[in-house]
């Protein structure tokens, strides 16, 4: 397998295209390819996962804006 951490900017849509792809893949019942920034990594999942949503509104004292964000995280056993 391998490991993959890395970050990218990019838009709303381009998001969603890739997530798209990714729930095809899961869906597909075989392995699934990561890929960001240059960097790949092939997983293969199992039945069951365990499928982790975190969402969190992070406002520090003197901000004008909050930093938001979205964590998803899939575990299973092989």
């Amino acid at each position: 397998m391998g490991e993959l951490e890395t970050e990218e900017r990019t838009t709303r849509t381009e998001v969603a295209s890739y997530l798209r792809e990714l729930a095809d893949q899961l869906d597909s019942g075989g392995d699934v390819r990561l890929e960001l920034g240059g960097t790949a990594v092939r997983v293969q999942p199992s039945d069951p996962i365990t499928f982790k949503l975190e969402g969190e509104s992070d406002w520090s004292e003197g901000d004008t804006e909050a930093k938001q964000s979205i964590e998803l995280e899939l575990v299973w056993r092989r």
